[in-house]
């Protein structure tokens, strides 16, 4: 699998999250564009297969195949940006600044959400026929899930916020950790792997990926979902972004910082650093 060692790979965090500060406007509008454009088809794959088959494992199991796709054409989500952008920053990289974090993070949330509402109304024309009739199964699916996942969430007040907001947080840890796992191997089939475990964990235990969420709430309003688009970014899209920024800046990058980035003299010094590195099994 040609593994990549925690302390190598957490350099070419640092890396990424430079080259993201300084990639020119039209790299990252792209870049962003057809990740949300690419994970939303994903997105739309998983619930087909979910409706077709009445089984959400098998769909969780094939989700991540549009991650895996968009990461190896290098292209950018929010969700990777968040976690790899500061770094730079906190590295004290030469030209990196927050105000450049902040330009990237507001690229590539417009570049996903583009992406994504394309891919959104492509989608409804399909599972409507070109709007000549009701949608299919899979589009009424998707319909319900918008109305459960933002009024199912303001029913419960500031306990369904909170709900949103945590379900965001282990979202992009996931998320992340399949951000950083490709790195950890120099090998195409490696990188798959690696990235394929976390992306189907977060999948399947429910949790909320702002990306995603700007295919499946879109579409649900243009489907005949029950709610409207000041349900979905109140009670969804802000807390989510909230939650994605917090669980992959929080448990995956700065955690992966402070440890093998910056990491402590041994209390050891007479102790072989090969042997110590050695993750315990």
């Amino acid at each position: 699998m040609s593994y990549v060692t925690p302390k190598e790979f957490a350099v070419k965090m640092v890396d990424a999250g430079e080259s993201k500060i300084f990639m020119s406007t039209k790299d990252t509008l792209i870049r962003a564009f057809m990740a949300g454009a690419i994970l939303a088809l994903a997105a739309a794959f998983a619930v087909t297969i979910a409706v077709n088959t009445g089984n959400f494992l098998v769909a969780s199991l094939l989700f991540p195949v549009g991650f895996c796709l968009l990461y190896l054409m290098g292209f950018d989500l929010l969700t990777g940006v968040f976690t790899l952008a500061p770094l730079a920053v906190i590295a004290k990289r030469p030209g990196c600044t927050w105000g450049g974090v902040f330009r990237n993070w507001g690229l590539v949330f417009s570049g996903n959400f583009a992406g994504a509402m394309t891919t959104a109304i492509l989608m409804a024309v399909v599972f409507t026929t070109g709007f000549s009739a009701e949608p299919n199964a899979v589009g009424q699916k998707i319909g319900s899930i918008g109305e459960a996942r933002t009024l199912g969430y303001a029913a419960a007040g500031g306990a369904g916020l909170l709900t949103v907001f945590v379900r965001a947080i282990l979202c992009n840890w996931m998320v992340s950790t399949g951000v950083v796992a490709a790195m950890m191997s120099t090998s195409t089939s490696g990188k798959i792997m690696a990235m394929w475990m976390p992306i189907l964990v977060f999948f399947y235990l429910g949790f909320e990926h702002s990306i995603v969420n700007m295919f499946l709430f879109p579409s649900g309003i243009m489907l005949g979902g029950q709610f409207t688009w000041a349900d979905y970014f109140m009670y969804n899209e802000i807390p989510v972004v909230l939650g994605n920024l917090v669980g992959g800046l929080t448990f995956v990058g700065g955690m992966i910082y402070a440890t093998h980035f910056r990491e402590s003299p041994k209390r050891n010094a007479n102790r072989n650093d090969d042997v110590a590195g050695v993750p315990a099994e």
